[in-house]
């Protein structure tokens, strides 16, 4: 049986530089729970049956796995030498995936929470593997690769090898469609995001976006994607089936952004509420997508980056 805890909403926040995890109870913005994680965590997903977060540990080795209800560690997945595993999925089917920067590669970690998980590495070839998309049949996962400036195609079935593209500068944000037509990517550097063929990586579409989009996210019901643009605190919101910018949220001012620090952005499962980490000043904005009105402002741990949510 599910517990009262778990049945509440609640927001988990990876703490970077306090090295924890914190559980925010969504209905009364408190901390409900707070754990010491690993070194410089990031990434953060949960579990199918939503009764697990999963974290990608930056500073080391290993994928930490803890119980959602009450931080309770339950596993520990540890991968190769000098992993730094940063991007994390844990796909429908049980999978869990996440990038490695520091073997150029993403691992697929089978029963992840059993005795003896079955893990398999594949290259990608590039320097920095970031973030990271993975097909809903598991065919194909994709990351963007910051020092090699590339995004990069891996065939999950290992009938071909990896095929990587130049795109933008700096290529982080990363999110396939919901009906796995169009890869989207936002590019940092050159402050845009791009709409590209998943199968054969061509260029569809370029679109500006607001300054510095680290992250990029599509709302549940596969209408918009939106960027976190870091140097002038807002969000650019893209209409997937123009490939235009139709709205800018202003999460804070240009003037506040660095004081912030706005990084990773996940959106509600009814798509009404995006979440925006600002982890230099330890806040999670909530952020109201029909009128842009930020609600309130969540505290997080030191250094909040890495969001997953349980509705």
């Amino acid at each position: 049986m599910r517990s009262a805890a778990i049945d509440r909403p609640a927001l988990f926040v990876a703490n970077k530089r306090g090295d924890s995890l914190s559980k925010i109870d969504l209905h009364s913005g408190e901390t409900r729970y707070q754990v010491e994680a690993c070194s410089n965590p990031h990434e953060l997903a949960t579990s199918p049956d939503r009764m697990h977060v999963a974290i990608a540990c930056y500073g080391g080795e290993h994928i930490s796995i803890f119980e959602a209800d009450r931080l309770m560690r339950s596993g520990r997945v540890l991968l190769g030498e000098g992993a730094r595993p940063h991007g994390i999925v844990w796909h429908d089917s049980g999978v869990l995936y996440a990038t490695a920067e520091g073997r150029k590669s993403i691992y697929a970690i089978r029963d992840p929470l059993g005795m003896s998980p079955e893990i398999t590495e594949y290259a990608t070839g590039q320097e920095g593997s970031h973030m990271l998309a993975v097909a809903s049949d598991e065919s194909a996962a994709w990351t963007t690769d910051l020092g090699s400036r590339t995004v990069t195609r891996i065939d999950l079935t290992g009938q071909a090898e990896p095929l990587s593209v130049a795109v933008g500068e700096e290529p982080e944000g990363i999110a396939l469609s919901p009906d796995g037509e169009t890869l989207w990517v936002s590019a940092r550097g050159s402050d845009q995001a791009f709409a590209l063929d998943p199968v054969t990586m061509e260029l569809r579409e370029t679109i500006a976006t607001g300054r510095f989009p680290l992250r990029l996210a599509i709302r549940p019901q596969g209408d918009v994607a939106v960027t976190s643009n870091l140097r002038d605190g807002s969000l650019s919101v893209i209409d997937l089936e123009t490939a235009q910018i139709v709205r800018t949220i202003a999460v804070s001012s240009p003037e506040a952004a660095e004081e912030r620090f706005q990084v990773t952005i996940l959106w509600s499962d009814d798509g009404s509420r995006i979440y925006v980490a600002e982890t230099a000043s330890d806040t999670v904005a909530e952020v109201d997508y029909a009128t842009g009105e930020v609600l309130r402002r969540l505290t997080t741990g030191d250094g909040g980056d890495g969001l997953a949510i349980v509705p």
